[in-house]
């Protein structure tokens, strides 16, 4: 591997998350000498060279006020080894659309020049805007599906993955929600310096790689906008009735509408199938009995709506990527750490 020092850029924009741009910052910053100070070594190394890059140089405040002082303009032209876009404040249905065009050609222009860009959260809304992952596997913050499924349709997105290499030479990649800026520190970290490194970071910043992915943590069931009022009395009905075994036969019954006709608008206002749908409510709800309560799973199944707990291990597996069992494990602990401090 390499000795040369690696110049990296992390992009800020008045919509970039503090807390992302900074953790970055110093988490890269201190690779190579934290832990050397910390233990007495004498040969710190300082493998990266990290500064702020933005639309220009003047002072500015990104997220929640924080203030931001850019090395360098976009204008500049700085040359780099590393471009990293940091999370975003942007809403799930909000558009970035035209708002950075020239950031976007400037972006396009430090792939083409050979720059690896590393994308976190929603900073891949950025790179999806920018074209270059078109037709390539992504992911972002599994909030943003439908952002993606709207506008990006280019784009195929996976929400349950926390690392996605959306291009074969590994110089495009897109990490998950939020804090997984983390994993994707101790990725770039051992990708450029090494392994060791990136483990020694890790135990510096107790830094856990989320190997288990983004479902555990998806929402199954989020709204979504669209205006066939049909489609919303049956999104409705479904969320009452979940737990009634004949739940999508009543429905179709119980409407006005031809089946096919139902269930093809149901698809194309939703995203989802009805048995989709359904099967998303269900399993959210046994989230929740597994996160709050003692119940077995067994019994968990029961309240769901299913009678076949077979299935519906194999189920919540699929779309949680835990089993119940495992599920449970890695919630509980939060639930009963609040309950006891408010006692």
């Amino acid at each position: 591997m390499s000795c040369r020092q690696k110049k990296v850029l992390i992009l800020a924009l008045p919509e970039t998350a503090g807390s992302a741009l900074y953790g970055m910052v110093d988490v890269l910053m201190s690779t190579g000498n934290i832990w050397q100070t910390l233990v007495g070594d004498a040969s710190p190394s300082q493998p990266f060279d990290v500064q702020i890059v933005s639309i220009e140089t003047k002072p500015f405040y990104c997220g929640h006020g924080i203030p931001v002082q850019p090395a360098y303009a976009i204008t500049d032209e700085p040359d780099a080894d590393i471009l990293i876009l940091p999370e975003i404040w942007l809403g799930p249905h909000e558009e970035i659309r035209g708002r950075y065009d020239a950031l976007m050609e400037w972006v396009n222009v430090r792939f083409r020049s050979g720059t690896t860009i590393y994308s976190a959260c929603s900073g891949s809304v950025l790179l999806a805007e920018s074209g270059l992952l078109d037709n390539c596997e992504a992911t972002s913050h599994w909030g943003y599906q439908e952002l993606f499924r709207t506008h990006y349709p280019k784009v195929h997105f996976r929400p349950e993955t926390n690392l996605v290499y959306a291009h074969p030479g590994g110089r495009l990649v897109t990490a998950g929600g939020t804090t997984s800026w983390h994993d994707l520190a101790l990725h770039i970290i051992a990708r450029h310096v090494g392994i060791g490194e990136a483990l020694r970071i890790a135990k510096v910043y107790l830094l856990k790689w989320h190997d288990e992915g983004q479902l555990p943590f998806t929402g199954l069931v989020r709204q979504t906008h669209h205006a066939d009022s049909a489609v919303r009395r049956c999104e409705e009905w479904l969320k009452e009735h979940c737990r009634d075994p004949a739940a999508i036969p009543r429905l179709i019954e119980s409407s006005p509408l031809p089946e096919r006709t139902l269930k093809r608008r149901f698809k194309a206002a939703t995203g989802s199938s009805m048995i989709e749908y359904l099967q998303n409510l269900r399993i959210e709800a046994a989230k929740r009995l597994l996160e709050e309560g003692k119940l077995s799973v067994e019994e968990v199944s029961l309240e769901s709506g299913y009678e076949d707990v077979s299935f519906f291990r194999r189920l919540f597996k699929r779309l949680t990527g835990l089993t119940p069992g495992e599920y449970r494990r890695l919630f509980r602990p939060l639930i009963e750490e609040a309950v006891g401090r408010l006692i």
